[in-house]
């Protein structure tokens, strides 16, 4: 077996993997190289087994509701393991299906930890000892992992991070969850709906500080009527691990101190770049704020090594991993007609109960821009498929620029706008005015029709509200 590549992928998570298959797509010898998971933490610990444990959730809050539909019972029995199982099997067979993918493109995958010893050259350490590999260029697609903070560490035990909250033995009587990102509103929704008794703390001014203010307002709203306690500009100072709970010390918004006991603690404070230990200090590669710095076509400061996905920064997610994947090979490969990441126009899911889906410039970051606006916003309630649901909650909000009539930014909250936000993607994509848009026929009787709807209403035009 060769040892000298074209490309080399240290990584096989989402844009490790997908960039792997798109450099052998183009002809070019690849090797990939893990040191654990085929699909790194998306497809392990993240994405897709949180996705099946929400859905256990989504069927415990339908039983609750059955009375709306005509249905009763009785005598309703849950099991958390079969739950876990069920999440556990989705995720071994999809990360099954990147093997297969990787060996049909002809990808050499190499199991091992990596690292880089010089320009063009890796070492790879394995339970069979020691590789020297090279390659024209590397690629680095190491992820990240749960971020500790000082007075919180997750000792897997009493204080869990997304690895032990995807794998609980029982169902905590009680949880506090440290921050209100997606992973932590994800979490605080799955483990209310099971029976858990939840308490969510966020230092900034509103959950979910990355969205419009105008949806992470709903979701708190909702959250506090379906009997989640919400605490914004909070911190907790102390968390003392007791034999059978963990007694917390918050600071809250007026400062004042509360003791709160929990039977567990989720530390959901964000995520750290895996840059330790891949040689990166004696090649001088530049670090910026904990991620490795890159420019538009995820070159990093040294010849012929890039970074690719959550190792290079914000926005943390699995999709805009694959993109920079395909992105980087594409650019390297030298292929025709490749275009910068837009990193605004990233699309963001959030999938708890109410889903959360955004991309562009949220209205306060529209109206700092300077630019005359047309914002339009339609409300789930006046949607019949959303009331024939039973899931009304929710709106869309659409920016437009008044004078270009270029879409600015979407926002969405309420039943499945995870589907849908895509639909905004492509039409930025296409460069859709809010004429253009407002001129699609949407099918009836769709939640999509509030999309149509929120676009009509930004012109004043709306016809359902």
């Amino acid at each position: 077996m060769s040892d000298q590549f074209d490309v080399l992928i240290i990584g096989g998570g989402p844009g490790g993997y997908v960039a792997a298959i798109r450099a052998a797509q183009l002809g070019l010898n690849t090797a990939l190289v893990e040191k654990q998971h085929l699909g790194g933490i998306c497809l392990n610990w993240g994405c897709i087994p949180t996705k099946a444990m929400l859905k256990g959730a989504e069927v415990a809050h339908t039983l609750r509701h059955l009375e709306a539909f005509g249905f009763s019972a009785e005598n309703i029995q849950f099991d958390i393991q079969k739950l876990v199982a069920h999440s556990r099997d989705v995720s071994k067979t999809l990360t099954g299906g990147i093997a297969y993918l990787l060996k049909k493109n002809g990808v050499t995958v190499v199991d091992g930890r990596a690292r880089v010893t010089a320009k063009g050259r890796v070492s790879v350490t394995s339970g069979e000892g020691e590789r020297a590999l090279g390659a024209k260029h590397i690629i680095l697609a190491t992820g990240a992992r749960p971020r500790s903070l000082p007075a919180i560490v997750p000792d897997g035990q009493r204080i869990w991070s997304y690895f032990e909250a995807l794998v609980p033995q029982t169902v905590p009587a009680s949880l506090l969850i440290v921050g209100s990102g997606a992973i932590g509103v994800e979490f605080a929704s799955l483990y209310h709906d099971l029976g858990c008794a939840v308490t969510l703390v966020e230092v900034a001014r509103q959950i979910m500080p990355v969205e419009d203010q105008e949806v992470a307002s709903l979701v708190q709203r909702e959250f506090e009527q379906r009997g989640i306690r919400v605490l914004t500009q909070a911190t907790v100072t102390e968390v003392f691990s007791e034999a059978d709970q963990a007694r917390c010390t918050l600071r809250l918004a007026d400062g004042r101190e509360e003791v709160l006991a929990v039977e567990r603690v989720l530390l959901a404070a964000g995520i750290q770049a895996n840059t330790e230990d891949l040689g990166l200090e004696a090649l001088g590669v530049e670090i910026e704020r904990g991620f490795i710095k890159t420019d538009p076509w995820c070159r990093t400061n040294v010849a012929g090594l890039y970074a690719i996905g959550d190792v290079a920064g914000a926005p943390c997610l699995a999709h805009k991993a694959s993109h920079e994947g395909v992105l980087c090979v594409e650019k390297l490969a030298g292929v025709d007609g490749v275009h910068p990441l837009d990193k605004a126009f990233i699309p963001g899911c959030t999938y708890a109960r109410p889903q959360v889906a955004s991309l562009g410039l949220t209205e306060a970051a529209a109206r700092a821009s300077g630019k005359h606006l047309n914002i339009g916003r339609f409300d789930y309630q006046a949607n019949g498929k959303a009331l024939a649901l039973g899931e009304a909650k929710g709106f869309v909000k659409t920016i437009f620029d008044a004078d270009s009539g270029e879409l600015l930014g979407a926002h969405m909250v309420g039943p499945e706008v995870t589907e849908q936000i895509q639909g905004f993607g492509i039409a930025h994509s296409l460069e859709a005015t809010a004429q253009a848009l407002s001129q699609v026929i949407f099918a009836h009787p769709t939640l999509s029709e509030a999309m149509h709807e929120a676009v009509l209403a930004a012109s004043g035009k709306a016809l359902h509200q």
